[in-house]
């Protein structure tokens, strides 16, 4: 492989594992077909009634259609990029989202995630940490998450003008927890 290349490769098959599968959305139903790509991203997911997380992709569980309600999402490490994010549309009881070390998560996810109208009702909690390509802008873009009770934010080096966005955040979400690790 040409220096670069292994990394060019890992990057398109990341673009491959991200890729919306409309067809299979509509087969399995949104949370089934959430699963998949969370869980070939390297992202865990937890169900409504359920403690434990689900990482392995072989082991998801079967059943009648719409069964499994993803609740949480862990993405630590994983590879989940934008252009996978619609298969969060379909979601109703995501109630929290941790994204950590997400290194292709920036702005424009962010900002989309806030304009998901089934996340709107339904998140209530959001960790993001060690994401280096987030800034102020992302951060402001979460103010549509009416429900947003806690918003825990940690190692962000994107974040320049911590003040001015976390005032203006609140403003916007005025029952919001804001929990900061900041530099």
């Amino acid at each position: 492989l040409p220096p670069g290349g292994c990394r060019a490769f890992w990057g398109w098959l990341n673009a491959v594992f991200n890729k919306v599968d409309h067809e299979r959305i509509q087969a399995v139903g949104p949370d089934r077909a959430a699963s998949e790509w969370l869980l070939r991203c390297g992202a865990l997911v937890r169900y409504q009634g359920s403690p434990k997380w689900q990482q392995d992709y072989n082991a998801l569980p079967t059943g009648p259609l719409g069964r499994y309600k993803i609740e949480a999402i862990n993405a630590t490490d994983s590879c989940i990029m934008y252009r996978g994010f619609d298969y969060l549309d379909g979601l109703e009881h995501v109630t929290d989202i941790k994204l950590e070390k997400c290194m292709y998560i920036q702005d424009e996810c962010l900002q989309r995630l806030s304009e998901t109208s089934t996340l709107q009702k339904s998140l209530q909690q959001l960790k993001i940490i060690s994401c280096g390509n987030v800034t102020d802008k992302g951060i402001l873009a979460l103010h549509k998450l009416r429900n947003l009770e806690h918003l825990y934010l940690s190692d962000l080096p994107g974040i320049r003008e911590k003040e001015r966005t976390f005032h203006a955040l609140q403003q916007a979400l005025p029952n919001l927890q804001l929990e900061l690790d900041l530099e």
